[in-house]
C-alpha cells in the first residue's frame, strides 16, 4: 500500500470507530434507553463468549497430539476467572495467557 492509501485507511477506520461510539449517544440523548437495548446489554456478552468458545474449539483434535489438554485447560481457567471476578476482559485474557504459556512451554 502506498502512503496515501495507508493514511486513508487509518482515517476511515478512525471515523468508523468514532461513529460507532458516538451514534448511541446521539440517538438516545435526552431520553430513557429503550428496553431492547437493556435486553441486548444482558444477552450479547454471554453470546459473544459462547461464539468465542465454539470458534476456539472447532479445530481441536482430541485424538491427536496433546489431546486438547491445553485448550481445555485454557477454557477452565477462563471459566474460573469469570466466575471469580465477572470481568469478561480479565477472563478472556487470563485464559488466553494460560493457553499460550501451555502451548509454548509445556505442550511443544
Amino acid at each position: 500500500m502506498t502512503l496515501a492509501q495507508q493514511i486513508s485507511t487509518v482515517a476511515i477506520l478512525a471515523l468508523a470507530t468514532s461513529l460507532t461510539r458516538f451514534v448511541p449517544f446521539v440517538l438516545f440523548r435526552g431520553s430513557h434507553t429503550p428496553r431492547y437495548i437493556h435486553y441486548l446489554s444482558q444477552v450479547l456478552p454471554p453470546a459473544v463468549f459462547g461464539m468465542l468458545v465454539v470458534y476456539c474449539m472447532k479445530d481441536v483434535d482430541f485424538a491427536a497430539g496433546s489431546h486438547g489438554i491445553p485448550e481445555l485447560m485454557g477454557v477452565a481457567v477462563t471459566v474460573a476467572l469469570h466466575l471469580r471476578w465477572r470481568r469478561m476482559l480479565v477472563s478472556i485474557m487470563g485464559g488466553t495467557l494460560c493457553y499460550m504459556l501451555l502451548v509454548q512451554y509445556l505442550f511443544r
